[in-house]
């Protein structure tokens, strides 16, 4: 049993037994739908997990020169990198790092895989496509909202990036089940199904909740098999981040002060908004252990960050006992879409990153200083 009192906070805490759990199930789901999965870096990047991480998964996406460097270094297996908009100067050795380059618009696409083939004739080339069709349940993370900036059109399709094309992707979920995806195969097919035989892959992105309970793992393999079989046996690949550190660690946080302002007030050495960021932007409020709603225990609280913005509040509590300076306050499955997020706001610290073995072995991988603020400035 990990001793939280024993921790220097704040510290984001990833159990290694329960991260083998979710890749266990995403390798056996790859195993029977026949689909390829892959690490998106931008819900889960700690890479100190790789080693892990690849016993299970294909590789990784990219979003960019520095994931993609990541993916390269630390990652075993296929290296995909998508930008809204690749720039001259970062091209070269993203081609040179990728195995797959995934493109937004038929011009970024014209405009540079002529460039990438001369320096990776292996790389594939892929083109992103908006499917116009959503159930994203936050305007925020709908990439197929109106006006979205985010993949090609029907309208939009260039067929002058056919002789390029290996592949399509889309993305068009957010922490959602199969039957969301079935909706988005649905549009997907209607507009694009001329243009996908005869191409070596399609990519269904991300946003699927796969690792969460209650979600129709049958259900998704029987429709990649259905997938695959309309299209002769291409290649699927499925790209969850978020399902990969679902539920597989926490925040843990200490008290530093309580106050009375019309309500009681703890105030944590954590921040929501430097270090839980998607509790802001999704919103949601973060599960905290041994907590309830608010009057649903004897003693509430509102918990607060440390830092001077008023509206750094990750929300109001109750408890069981009257929460006392030196406590520790645990905010559950805090280790997707956290700590790629983070920020020195403030010049507040960033919390530790650490492992919790199998065996019980409590290892603090990273710790963060004064350095590692000062050097993010000028």
């Amino acid at each position: 049993m990990l001793n939280y009192k024993k921790l220097s906070t704040p510290a984001y805490v990833c159990h290694i037994g329960r991260l083998k759990s979710n890749l266990i199930l995403l390798n056996t789901i790859g195993d029977k739908s026949g689909a390829k999965i892959i690490l998106a870096l931008k819900g889960f990047a700690m890479w100190s997990t790789f080693d892990i991480v690849s016993k299970y998964l294909n590789g990784a996406t990219a979003s960019g020169l520095h994931e993609a460097k990541l993916a390269s270094e630390k990652m075993l297996g296929e290296v995909h990198t998508y930008s809204p908009a690749f720039k001259d100067d970062e091209i070269e050795e993203i081609a040179r790092l990728s195995d797959h380059i995934v493109f937004n618009t038929p011009s970024q696409l014209l405009k540079y895989a002529p460039i990438v083939k001369k320096i990776n004739t292996n790389v594939s080339i892929s083109l992103r496509i908006n499917p116009e069709v959503s159930s994203s349940p936050v305007d925020l993370y709908n990439p197929c909202g109106i006006y979205s900036r985010l993949g090609t059109t029907i309208e939009n399709f260039d067929e002058a990036v056919l002789p390029y094309l290996d592949g399509l992707n889309f993305h068009a979920l957010c922490e959602q089940d199969v039957h969301a995806l079935e909706q988005v195969l649905v549009a997907f097919e209607k507009n694009f199904a001329p243009y996908i035989k005869g191409l070596k892959y399609v990519n269904f992105g991300g946003g699927h909740h796969i690792t969460r309970k209650g979600y129709d793992t049958v259900r998704l393999i029987e429709v990649i098999k259905a997938f695959k079989k309309r299209y002769d046996n291409i290649e699927v690949y499925l790209e969850p981040g978020e399902a990969v550190g679902w539920e597989t660690g926490e925040l843990v946080s200490t008290v530093l002060d309580v106050v009375h302002n019309g309500i009681n007030v703890a105030i944590l050495d954590t921040s929501a908004e430097a270090h839980m960021p998607d509790t802001l932007a999704m919103p949601y409020r973060a599960d905290v252990r041994g907590a309830s709603e608010i009057g649903v225990k004897k003693c509430n609280y509102r918990l607060g960050g440390n830092t001077c913005l008023a509206g750094d509040i990750m929300g109001d509590y109750s408890f069981d006992k009257p929460l006392e300076v030196g406590d520790r306050v645990i905010f559950e499955d805090q280790i997707h879409y956290t700590f790629v997020k983070n920020t020195t706001f403030n010049g507040i610290k960033l919390p530790s990153l650490v492992l919790v073995h199998e065996d019980g072995r409590v290892e603090t991988v990273r710790s963060f200083g004064y350095e590692d603020y000062k050097m993010r400035l000028s």
